[in-house]
């Protein structure tokens, strides 16, 4: 058996056998499941941004090719050398075509899967959980130690220190989504860079600062369809001088809130129920996420996620262009939200 306990995922990583070329992370948090399966297929090849080393699936096509996936995995690069094959998560029944690739060795190539919050019964934690050749690593939302330790490792990647108190503060105000989390800690980063040094001061002002209930705003009138209320929305930020990565942090945060409730929503549980159980939803905004998920299916959220990362990512290596690269990340996303929704 090689189920993998949460604490012990990274060493489990670091000492696999040859012989495992499947991975499997799965979990309630979204963020650090994303995270993990991203570091483990970049990590799986030479080149990461190489098409042929590093091809990426998702997750619903696989249903409509059941045998694309052992093809690709069986499949000897162009130009030899390390391959891997990361599926982005699906909502439909993909552990048949995973066990095809189990049942056949595996030369050089690595399979990286992404999947939600799976029971002990499902049947792909249960397969990975019972072959030789795969590890099913379960990934959970994070402790207060973990994010102290996120925040340092983020911080120290942008050659900053943070003073004892801003820490406290900044980790208090964080939650359990590993991806948010990181996203608000870069956000942190990138307002005080050339500081040298996180004071108290930089967190009040950037991570406590009232101003995302306007980025909320805006990021609800985003992800319901509303062209006209975001054009508003975006010219009141940019009047405040509201940052282009903080919006950016906050929507990620958002779509993968939408995310989570959709998939437990596919999953059958009552949507009552699943807008209850959202963590750090004020009551006030229900009736808009409710909305919003009438109007989003997994597969889209999904497509708008890999959309926000992608900017997030553009405007850390373009800051001057950040309030135009985000107009145009969240225009795409109200054009998605209002096309006829495709199950």
């Amino acid at each position: 058996m090689t189920a993998v306990k949460a604490a012990d995922v990274d060493r489990a990583l670091a000492g696999r056998g040859p012989d495992v070329n499947v991975l499997l992370f799965y979990g309630p948090d979204t963020g650090r499941v994303a995270e993990r399966a991203r570091a483990a297929a970049h990590a799986a090849v030479d080149d990461p941004a190489d098409a042929f080393q590093l091809i990426r699936i998702d997750g619903d096509a696989l249903s409509d090719d059941p045998g694309r996936l052992v093809d690709e995995a069986t499949t000897f690069g162009m130009f030899g050398g390390r391959r891997a094959i990361w599926v982005r998560p699906t909502g439909r029944q993909i552990a048949g075509t995973v066990e095809a690739c189990l049942d056949v060795p595996l030369s050089d190539t690595t399979v990286v899967i992404e999947a939600g919050d799976l029971g002990k019964s499902a049947p792909l934690r249960t397969l990975c959980e019972g072959s030789r050749r795969a590890l099913a690593m379960p990934c959970y939302p994070d402790a207060v130690r973990d994010i102290a330790a996120l925040v340092t490792d983020v911080l120290r990647s942008y050659e900053l220190r943070i003073e004892p108190d801003a820490r406290d503060l900044l980790v208090d105000s964080l939650g359990g989504d590993r991806l948010a989390s990181r996203s608000e800690v870069e956000k942190l980063a990138l307002y005080a860079m050339g500081d040298g040094t996180v004071t108290a001061t930089h967190v009040s002002e950037v991570v406590s600062d009232v101003s995302p209930t306007s980025m909320d705003a805006a990021i609800d009138t985003a992800f319901a369809g509303d062209a006209s209320a975001l054009d508003e929305r975006l010219m009141q930020l940019a009047q405040q001088g509201s940052a282009a990565p903080g919006l950016l942090a906050l929507a990620l945060r958002h779509a993968l809130l939408l995310l989570g409730a959709r998939e437990r929503l596919d999953g059958g549980q009552d949507l009552d129920a699943t807008l209850r159980a959202l963590r750090g939803l004020h009551f006030s905004r229900h009736p808009l996420v409710k909305r919003q998920l009438q109007l989003w299916a997994s597969h889209d959220l999904r497509a708008a996620l890999r959309a926000l990362d992608e900017a997030a990512l553009d405007v850390r290596r373009h800051p001057g262009l950040g309030p135009a690269i985000t107009g145009q990340v969240l225009s795409g996303i109200v054009r998605r939200a209002r096309a006829p929704r495709r199950a």
